[in-house]
């Protein structure tokens, strides 16, 4: 009996930490799906933007795409996990997109600790412009329409939330 007993007692002690282990995980911040408001938690930083050097198209013209290069920064007190981004590029006085919007991302499952910041990431437009002339001319072209790029995020399955809107800046980029 006394067997019995401690068995029992030993069964008893086992599912109780077990729960006491699972109620643990669930309340530890980013692990239980906790309130992340993502306009709020991430910061963009580190934006550089301009016009990749996309390379010769089919009919032996240069081409070049805006594209923006930045860094999320986890401003929370918790990590944060799956969170996605993409990019509206729009031209200078028009509000339709120009592309199709690329899509990246940004943080994985195994999530962002606070403080940190993402590696860069980078989204360009499908679309831009052509021209037979070199890329730096292109660039001062007087029919040349500058762009702005619009940021949007969100986490997990939530809603897309507008992270910034940002100037593409009339440079060269090769990276």
């Amino acid at each position: 009996m006394v067997g019995g007993e401690t068995e029992a007692s030993m069964r008893a002690h086992s599912m109780l930490s077990a729960a006491l282990v699972l109620a643990l995980a669930l309340a530890a911040p980013g692990c239980g799906g906790g309130d992340v408001d993502i306009a709020r938690d991430l910061q963009v930083t580190d934006v550089v933007s301009g016009w990749f050097d996309a390379g010769i198209v089919e009919d032996g013209k240069n081409k070049l795409v805006p594209s923006v290069s930045l860094r999320l920064k986890n401003a929370s007190g918790s990590e944060i996990s799956s969170v996605q981004m993409f990019a509206k590029f729009m031209r200078v006085g028009e509000t339709e997109e120009w592309g199709t919007p690329p899509y990246v991302r940004a943080i994985g499952p195994d999530g962002l600790a606070p403080g940190q910041s993402t590696e860069p990431l980078v989204l360009r437009s499908n679309l831009g412009y052509t021209g037979l002339q070199p890329r730096a001319q292109m660039l001062r072209n007087r029919e040349f329409v500058d762009a702005r790029v619009e940021l949007y995020a969100k986490y997990r399955a939530n809603n897309w939330v507008k992270l910034g809107e940002y100037q593409v800046e009339r440079q060269l980029l090769t990276q």
